[in-house]
């Protein structure tokens, strides 16, 4: 697909990008001791192509985790392992934002420090929710979460203050943006969700209240990076984890006139179709995001070029993330440059293992393929 606009130069918040092809968050479960070392430096630095890397999804705290091999970004040895991908990261002139992850219920007393009960908005389990965790004969796999405690409404400040600290750490790193994690079912999505939170605190209840805990994060993690150099992702009418939501067009609409008033970098929207399913978008949805925030709009979720190409030209989006084929295709934006075949992803390699399917696929070089 020669001469694309995905491949366009952006401004997005104060950072430019060479082109709109976004790298997605894509969690491998490939750091055992939660510490980023010498596979994701060359596993990231593959993909510098893209006009912004995300990272995968990274634990805030101890508490934060609902997934063995998954990141953090709270102790001095993460902080340096991360600095040692985003280097090589920017060694190759790519650019790289790190998403903040708290999982609140999806999670497991197996994960969590001291076997102590996850935490939620409100006490509920998820319907048909899985973790991954690691067995006591050192096996890892999918397993039924736990039931949650309830968040006491003294607890949060601490969360937010997870939030804060991680983002000093990532600034600290080297990271060229931040971006939220409130997508997904995980906590910050739990808190925005009629069927997850069911408080009665000033945490919960209306629209303005149940969005107060994430936009608190918003804020904090703001004062560290500065508006324009933070992002956030967001799910409305996602069907995961057994989250339901009776008001998600009103929430995303009340979130977008939100995050426009703090200038926000960009806005993250994932397709709710994109693990599989027949939801949509309602009409007129993503024109009134258009409309309300006035920042970066990414769109996730099943694209390919062609598709990714047509929301570019009818003006709801400003850039397209991709994951799948980030997998597959460390040189991405290059095969859409040339109109050069897509790698298909080893679904079987997805998650936890080596190099295997991680860092090992093929590049496109004077149109030949070589290993990376």
């Amino acid at each position: 697909m020669p001469n694309t606009s995905l491949l366009v130069p952006l401004k997005l918040g104060s950072l430019t990008l060479p082109n709109r092809v976004i790298m997605a968050p894509l969690t491998r479960a490939r750091t055992p001791d939660s510490v980023p070392g010498k596979l994701q430096q060359v596993y990231y630095g593959q993909r510098t192509g893209a006009g912004l890397i995300i990272s995968e999804a990274t634990n805030i705290s101890p508490t934060a985790r609902g997934y063995v091999y998954t990141p953090g970004i709270w102790t001095d040895e993460q902080e340096a392992g991360w600095r040692d991908v985003v280097e090589a990261v920017h060694a190759k002139g790519g650019r790289m934002a790190l998403q903040l992850w708290h999982v609140g219920r999806v999670s497991h007393e197996m994960v969590q420090p001291d076997g102590q009960q996850p935490v939620a908005p409100s006490a509920l389990k998820g319907e048909g929710a899985q973790c991954f965790v690691e067995f006591e004969d050192g096996s890892a796999g999918q397993h039924p979460t736990s039931t949650p405690r309830a968040l006491e409404t003294d607890e949060i400040p601490g969360i937010v203050e997870d939030y804060r600290q991680a983002a000093q750490r990532a600034k600290c790193a080297g990271f060229d943006m931040v971006e939220v994690h409130a997508a997904n079912a995980y906590l910050l999505n739990q808190f925005l969700a009629t069927g997850t939170n069911k408080r009665t605190d000033r945490y919960g209840g209306s629209i303005e209240n149940r969005a107060r805990f994430p936009l608190e994060v918003v804020d904090a993690v703001a004062e560290v990076f500065g508006p324009e150099r933070v992002g956030i992702r967001l799910t409305p009418f996602i069907e995961l984890f057994g989250l339901t939501d009776d008001e998600p067009e009103a929430m995303a609409l009340y979130l977008a006139d939100e995050l426009n008033r703090r200038g926000l970098a960009y806005l993250h929207l994932n397709e709710p179709n994109w693990a599989g399913g027949d939801i949509t978008f309602p009409e007129g949805f993503r024109e009134q995001m258009r409309e309300r925030f006035k920042g970066g709009l990414i769109y996730c979720g099943n694209y390919d070029a062609k598709s990714a190409q047509a929301r570019l030209e009818d003006n709801s989006a400003d850039a397209i993330a991709f994951g799948r084929p980030f997998i597959a295709n460390p040189d991405l934006p290059e095969r859409f440059r040339v109109g050069a075949p897509i790698n298909e992803p080893d679904q079987n390699t997805f998650y936890g293992g080596d190099e295997h399917g991680y860092t090992d696929y093929s590049f496109l070089d004077n149109g030949y393929d070589r290993l990376g």
